[in-house]
């Protein structure tokens, strides 16, 4: 956040001297100790003080910002709809909080503006896949910058659970198994959001790893585990991204609910981290007043619909009579959520509804998708593809009308519409939606003189023939998944094996592009001379996949999980809690100890297992080495330095990742990576820094992460598994401190 989200003096009286001549309803912000030249924490304070308990109670909870037409429930006055809103309080200024569902982009924005659509970036999962901080808060920005020409001053957006289950239905909205690697990269994110003066939250507060079951699981783990795993993540965006908000999550940690559990809201989050911001909940996620409260949290969310009442309105006011809840406590609530108001720019940016510039927010989504897609496979170099092709087979996946995107409230609703309508699930979570960008009509742009011919699939005797007269076949499959559900498998659905199995026999000379929410089972895979994994790409994902087919943009993502050959080689190859049959008893309980911190690629080393693809794996249109690194120590924390050399013939990017493997253990740890671009033929050495925590281990005595000394070794490499030899380096032991950076 650029100076705290706050203005100079000058320009604070000049939007309250507009405020004033527009005969604004909100009175400017007040002078002396809360102008806009103090803290926000000195405003937040200045501000309370002149507050009533019921306008402190008003500020603590929320309303669904939507019709209930079935109950007769019309839209809240004073929202502009979408997920959530909290009435401003006129008298001191106080601005309502719009809140937005926003991932992946403004969600829901047709209650805005009836028709409206936004700018959908390609999944949470493509982004991780760049390996590039850069491109997540490219993301950020733009949907923060979208969100607030919309009218909305606070987005739910910054997704950093860990993909400890494959089958989990929101995967597509976090970013992958790895803490720093998720960490990083939500961070930057929702840095991005914040510098627009959009409030940002990070979620989903903790261990929010799967759907099934999710309003009722127990996640069982230790907590030096979930330090050096979960809660790491979450800390490491945190510190990166200052987000206004952390909200908590609808599971059980250990016993207790998310958002009444005092370990993590309050020790952890408040207490260990310094967290100064305010604790939400999701959306149905609370269970108790006093309870909830004294735990730490400071704002329930749309509780009018989705809870069993308004626990933070006359409960909660009940609660402090009787005194179970202190009115110092409901102080820290209210002066929470004002600090982060002002620190993130509500009360001096307010939202300026105006255009919005498409063509260059969908140039961001295009981007993005084009650095975060992982090329696979590429036998005999089949990609990219030749320009002089005289005809190319383009067949599945709606690949003449769009490309898919995920379900759930994270679901944008895109410019010019659903390009596929009708396909169900009709209600909750869908319906499915496809971003109008077709890539068949990207691909016939590229290859004006090929006869590029589209096939839909379902015929897998005429998608076969089409191949077979075909130079070349691109095959397009899907995996749609969607929030509040898991997959059952590994499988794609709707026999599209059968047809990648059907186009390849008939033409070996197969490209297979995928669209999935994360791993998938390709019996396939062998038969087929390329795949590139595309994920949900967003806006501009059709443009974006005829770039990456012709070589015009270079596919430089890199896995940001392991991709595992079958269920069986998972920590829990049964899925906690699916397929119970109605009045089982909850809640359920999910074992997190089996794997512990060792999540993803440090569970396949420690149980000595080969994947099908490795953490990291991501293949190029040219070729790198990565020279024998060393190790140099900047302030007593080692560095890797690397020479990488592109040895090709094309200009590419190469992912430098840097690994440790601490005494004692038998698995390594991501702990820096760096991606450098090159052009063909050139050379750079670059310093890959390396986070202390994960030279570390968690001490639960102390609480403090304490790196216990001795001979360590380092490795540089392309994945996991492709690695430089170790690189030993000397490290005193030490415990550090809690002022990081």
């Amino acid at each position: 956040m650029k100076g705290k989200g706050l203005l100079p003096a000058l320009r604070s009286a000049v939007l309250a001297a507009g405020l004033a001549a527009a005969g604004s309803t909100l009175a400017a912000p007040a002078a002396g100790p809360a102008g806009p030249a103090q803290s926000p924490e000195a405003r937040a304070q200045a501000l309370l003080a002149q507050m009533t308990q019921a306008e402190k109670l008003q500020l603590v909870h929320g309303v669904f910002a939507q019709p209930d037409a079935a109950h007769g429930r019309p839209m809240p006055a004073g929202a502009i709809g979408s997920a959530g809103y909290v009435p401003g309080i006129p008298r001191l200024g106080i601005p309502a909080q719009q809140q937005s569902d926003a991932g992946l982009g403004v969600a829901n924005s047709g209650n805005v503006r009836p028709g409206d659509g936004a700018t959908a970036l390609p999944a949470g999962l493509a982004t991780a896949a760049s390996w590039d901080p850069q491109v997540a808060y490219a993301g950020g920005a733009m949907i923060g910058e979208e969100a607030w020409r919309k009218g909305f001053n606070v987005l739910l957006a910054g997704g950093v659970d860990l993909q400890r289950e494959p089958r989990n239905g929101r995967n597509f909205e976090y970013a992958g198994e790895d803490p720093l690697l998720a960490g990083i990269m939500v961070g930057a994110a929702v840095r991005g959001i914040q510098d627009r003066h959009v409030l940002a939250t990070v979620k989903h507060y903790a261990l929010n790893d799967q759907e099934t079951a999710r309003n009722a699981i127990d996640v069982r783990i230790g907590e030096r585990a979930m330090r050096e795993s979960d809660l790491l993540a979450f800390e490491l965006a945190i510190e990166r991204g200052r987000p206004g908000a952390v909200m908590c999550a609808y599971n059980k940690v250990n016993g207790d609910w998310a958002c009444e559990n005092a370990f993590l809201l309050g020790q952890v989050l408040k207490r260990d981290w310094g967290y100064p911001g305010f604790v939400m909940s999701d959306w149905g996620a609370v269970h108790s007043a006093a309870r909830a409260a004294n735990a730490g949290l400071d704002q329930e969310s749309a509780a009018d619909v989705f809870d069993r009442e308004i626990y933070f309105g006359a409960p909660l006011k009940q609660a402090i009579a009787r005194g179970e809840v202190s009115p110092e406590r409901l102080d820290d609530m209210a002066g929470r959520i004002l600090r982060s108001m002002f620190a993130a720019g509500l009360f001096d940016h307010p939202p300026v509804r105006g255009p919005i510039d498409v063509a260059a927010h969908r140039a961001v989504a295009r981007r993005a998708a084009e650095a975060g897609a992982v090329l696979l496979r590429n036998r005999h170099d089949r990609l990219p593809l030749a320009p002089d092709l005289r005809s190319i087979a383009v067949i599945g996946g709606h690949a003449d009308k769009g490309v898919m995107a995920g379900g759930g409230s994270s679901t944008v609703t895109p410019y010019g519409g659903n390009a596929v309508p009708g396909v169900g699930p009709a209600g909750w979570p869908g319906p499915v939606m496809f971003d109008p960008s077709a890539p068949l009509a990207a691909i016939r742009a590229l290859a004006p003189r090929a006869q590029v011919a589209y096939a839909a699939g379902d015929d897998l005797a005429a998608a076969a023939a089409l191949a077979a007269r075909s130079q070349v076949a691109v095959v397009f499959v899907q995996q749609w998944a969607a929030e509040s559900i898991d997959a059952p498998d590994l499988r794609l659905p709707d026999d599209q094996d059968a047809l990648v199995e059907a186009v390849a026999r008939a033409n070996p000379r197969t490209a297979v592009v995928l669209q999935t929410n994360g791993p998938v089972a390709m019996p396939w895979l062998e038969r087929v001379d390329a795949v590139l994994e595309a994920w949900y790409p967003g806006s501009a994902g059709g443009e974006a996949i005829a770039d990456l087919l012709f070589g015009r943009a270079d596919p430089s993502g890199r896995l940001p999980f392991t991709w595992p050959r079958t269920l069986a080689q998972l920590p829990r190859p049964r899925l906690e809690g699916a397929g119970a049959a109605p009045g089982t008893p909850l809640p359920v309980s999910v074992d997190y100890a089996i794997e512990g911190a060792d999540v993803g690629y440090r569970w396949f080393q420690r149980q000595g297992l080969d994947p099908l693809f490795p953490f990291g794996f991501g293949l190029g249109y040219t070729r790198f080495v990565q020279e024998r690194p060393e190790a140099v120590l900047h302030d007593g924390v080692p560095r890797l330095r690397v020479t990488v050399r592109n040895t090709g013939a094309r200009a590419g990017a190469e992912v430098v990742q840097a690994y440790v493997q601490v005494p004692g253990s038998p698995v390594r740890r991501l702990a820096g990576f760096r991606k450098v671009r090159l052009a063909p033929g050139r050379a750079r050495t670059v310093e890959v820094a390396l986070e202390p925590r994960l030279l570390a281990d968690f001490d639960t005595a102390t609480r403090r992460w304490v790196i216990r000394g001795g001979r360590y070794a380092l490795y540089a490499g392309r994945s996991a598994t492709e690695l430089s030899a170790p690189v030993p380096v000397s490290l005193p032991a030490r415990t550090l401190s809690r002022s990081l950076p």
